[in-house]
């Protein structure tokens, strides 16, 4: 059954084969048994690979708690002890909110945890789940969105929007205003691409469009992109404040009112019991608490 729930992540023979330590033709020939033994194909080639036959996912949903509680009732836990521990934790997160969560972070890992090492590594909303799931992470830290049953998570902090700019390009007087809003062009992070997005909607509701001139995927480029062009952007607040204490743009209230959203940390069922990746999580609790 741990051969069929590993085929079933993997979608691969040659994956599962390498996350299971054996050969390719051992699991091919554990995958034949499986399918003899349910009279169903489990896994059928797609154009994206392996795909899961409906009865496939119905094994998958009746199987996977039994393992799980199999799993916990057989091992203990080993205790964490970040004073003397090593450990490597890869973490998937947005460049925006490495930007705002990590220099804290690391610093506060330093100190209580020496021999810890954290790799990060560009993740977004949209990918979260999956990359959770494949295990190319072990946490995620974004603006999650709903994911399967297995996706845990935890709230870290509810934040809103301000527009930035660059007042050598946009001489703006105070906040900016809705005409000035609407009539200059804008950058939009969108991290598939969109030429619109919810603060669009916001403004067609009001008879109102705005000019997206440019898409990015990172909100790193912000700063430099608005340095060099007479152009505005609607970022999270930390950013904005970020950037505004740096000197490096000008910061003003958003002149609609946008939605607010929630930044929090997901990662699998699977690893609940990991006491070393619920401290990580408790220490990235009191940096997003403490950090403005």
């Amino acid at each position: 059954m741990v051969t069929f729930l590993v085929l079933m992540r993997e979608r691969s023979v040659s994956a599962a084969a390498h996350k299971l330590f054996l050969g390719q033709p051992a699991v091919s020939g554990a995958l034949a048994r499986l399918r003899q033994l349910f009279g169903d194909e489990l896994l059928v080639r797609g154009t994206r690979g392996m795909e899961p036959t409906p009865r496939a996912l119905e094994l998958e949903a009746a199987i996977t708690p039994a393992v799980t509680m199999l799993q916990k009732a057989i091992t203990v836990p080993p205790a964490f002890d970040p004073a003397s521990a090593e450990r490597l934790f890869i973490v998937g997160m947005p460049d925006w909110v490495e930007h705002w969560l990590v220099p804290a972070l690391l610093a506060r890992v330093r100190r209580l945890a020496p021999r810890v090492r954290i790799v990060l590594k560009e993740s977004n909303p949209f990918a979260i789940s999956d990359m959770l799931d494949k295990d190319e992470i072990e946490l995620g830290v974004a603006s999650m969105r709903p994911g399967p049953r297995w996706q845990h998570q935890r709230t870290l902090r509810e934040m809103g929007f301000r527009c930035v700019y660059d007042p050598r390009q946009l001489p703006f007087k105070g906040d900016v205003t809705l005409a000035q809003y609407v009539a200059v062009p804008h950058l939009l992070v969108s991290y598939r691409g969109a030429v619109e997005g919810p603060t669009d909607a916001v403004l067609a509701g009001l008879g109102l469009r705005r000019e997206v001139r440019y898409t990015t995927p990172r909100f790193s480029s912000v700063p430099g992109v608005l340095g060099a062009s007479a152009i505005v952007a609607t970022v999270p607040e930390v950013l904005a404040d970020r950037w505004a204490a740096a000197g490096l743009l000008a910061s003003s209230a958003v002149p609609v009112t946008l939605e607010r959203f929630t930044v929090s940390m997901g990662w699998h069922a699977r690893r609940d019991d990991d006491a070393a990746l619920h401290w990580l999580m408790d220490v990235i609790e009191d940096v997003a608490r403490a950090v403005p």
